[in-house]
């Protein structure tokens, strides 16, 4: 067991440690170092933000802290596992599916699945009986403001209601640790709004370690820790006081 991270922690344990994490991609005939022994952790209530230009590692970071890029060196401990990467392949994917939820930028949505079966759907596989996941599918969908909307496809959902579906898919599994690609990217102030909101909430509610990747500045606001990446280092890391009030102004 490990005596660090833990699985149902307290408000500022860790949920994820990780140590000396390296990754490289065939370039050519060489190789690009995309990560230089990256040490990073991230708490149960605490929203991460790991924010840098493009290229800078961020997203290869995070697919090495949730088991879905294996790293060429270092180790990464998450919840009651101590060095994930040891675990064979489908025992990471039963980790990712019972303790991590996942938002990206491209929703990753169904077309033939209404709102409600998109989220029931990740809720069967985990074992839950079809009662069960269509009840704590419709609560989440209606944490999320879809109330209205459980029946609708996504061809009938606007960009923001997508990515409230998505949002609340990741929800409904109450997850340990949320990942958050570039949330808002695709999103204008108003909805971007309301989905850092909820990742916002993810983490002083419901205790879980939000780590969200994104270049956009606006965010910062309502993070409790900003980590800086450049060119696969971590160049700053600073804890700061999130301002629940924080209004994310549109692009312009």
């Amino acid at each position: 067991m490990n005596a660090h991270t833990k699985v149902h922690g307290a408000h500022g344990d860790f949920a994820v440690e990780a140590k000396g994490l390296v990754k490289r991609f065939k370039s050519g005939r060489g190789f690009v170092e995309v990560l230089k022994g990256v040490d990073f952790d991230a708490r149960h209530g605490d929203l991460t933000m790991v924010m840098g230009p493009s290229g800078s590692g961020k997203s290869t970071l995070i697919a090495a802290l949730s088991g879905l890029l294996r790293p060429e060196k270092g180790q990464v401990d998450a919840l009651d596992v101590d060095n994930l990467w040891k675990l064979s392949p489908g025992r990471i994917d039963k980790f990712r599916l019972d303790h991590c939820g996942f938002i990206f930028q491209g929703f990753n949505l169904f077309p033939a699945l209404t709102a409600l079966q998109q989220v029931e759907t990740v809720l069967k596989y985990q074992g839950l009986s079809k009662d069960r996941a269509r009840k704590r599918a419709t609560l989440a969908l209606e944490e999320v403001g879809l109330g209205p909307r459980l029946h609708q496809k996504p061809s009938s959902l606007s960009g923001g209601e997508k990515q409230r579906v998505a949002i609340a898919r990741a929800l409904a599994k109450d997850p340990k640790i949320l990942f958050a690609d570039e949330p808002t990217s695709a999103l204008d102030g108003e909805n971007g709004q309301v989905v850092i909101r909820l990742l916002r909430r993810a983490a002083s509610d419901h205790g879980a370690a939000v780590i969200c990747v994104t270049h956009d500045p606006r965010l910062e606001a309502w993070a409790d820790r900003v980590i800086h990446i450049e060119d696969g280092v971590i160049v700053s890391d600073e804890r700061r006081v999130p301002d629940p009030n924080a209004v994310l102004a549109s692009h312009h």
